[in-house]
């Protein structure tokens, strides 16, 4: 298989940044490809004033800078949005990502003040707790890292989006565990849409991205995408689940 370069944009999930994706960015820059980890910016009038089209039209005009081939790698909100904007994406990579309708009814309910906050509130105690599969270093990090986030913005992805099922190959990345998107709900979205799913080693809901396990999952989610646009799957993602499996030997499913 040749090694095709590719830009990868990568969305972080809310709350976060683009200083999530460290790990992945090593894994993919070591093999050549070219990775940019954008944050979401908030609307001229705040926080408190962002709405998900804010984020929505960043994730295509950045999308749209980029040469093709180019795919779409999005965690957890971020995966919400990559999967809004798959249609101008070549592959997309979702880790435990919230779910449109109708799988966001089975999210677990949750209330929003307008400001989300979570930079303000950020205790060690508690990133130890969302990262327990990930090391000291990570966790001090991540604390110092959270930032508040929109209500209104959580409030319009926990409603539900009716998105259509992606044209482009596809791969869904779900934890052992996740508090937050339980991974039922993944692999639901996944069977429904006939798409590849992997199990990570991960056991949080950012783990996949900071844990112990984050290297392994970013080589795994890198030699998918490497098949993926190598043999110029872009069209059906079934046909993605077929051939993807035997030949990466990614596709543990669960």
């Amino acid at each position: 298989m040749s090694n095709r370069p590719f830009d990868a944009l990568l969305i972080h999930g809310a709350g976060g940044g683009g200083w999530e994706w460290r790990l992945w960015r090593h894994v993919l820059e070591a093999r050549g490809h070219r990775v940019h980890t954008p944050d979401m910016h908030a609307a001229a009038g705040g926080i408190a004033a962002t709405v998900y089209a804010d984020y929505a039209q960043q994730v295509r005009r950045e999308l749209a800078r980029l040469p093709r081939p180019r795919v779409l790698v999005g965690a957890s909100l971020g995966g919400l949005l990559a999967l809004d904007a798959a249609d101008a994406a070549d592959a997309l990579v979702l880790v435990n990502p919230l779910p449109p309708a109708p799988w966001h009814a089975q999210l677990p309910a949750r209330s929003w003040p307008d400001v989300v906050p979570w930079g303000a509130n950020a205790r060690l105690s508690s990133t130890r707790r969302a990262l327990a599969d990930a090391d000291e270093v990570t966790a001090i990090e991540a604390m110092r890292y959270w930032r508040d986030e929109s209500g209104a913005v959580l409030r319009a992805a926990h409603a539900g989006l009716h998105l259509s099922r992606p044209t482009v190959p596809t791969l869904c990345i779900v934890s052992q565990a996740d508090d937050d998107v339980p991974p039922a709900l993944t692999r639901a979205m996944a069977d429904a849409w006939e798409i590849e799913l992997l199990a990570s080693a991960s056991t949080t809901h950012v783990g996949p991205l900071l844990g112990a396990a984050a290297a392994q999952t970013a080589r795994q989610a890198s030699d998918w995408l490497q098949h993926q646009l190598s043999t110029g799957l872009r069209t059906d993602p079934g046909r993605a689940r077929a051939s993807g499996g035997s030949d990466t030997e990614i596709a543990s499913r669960i």
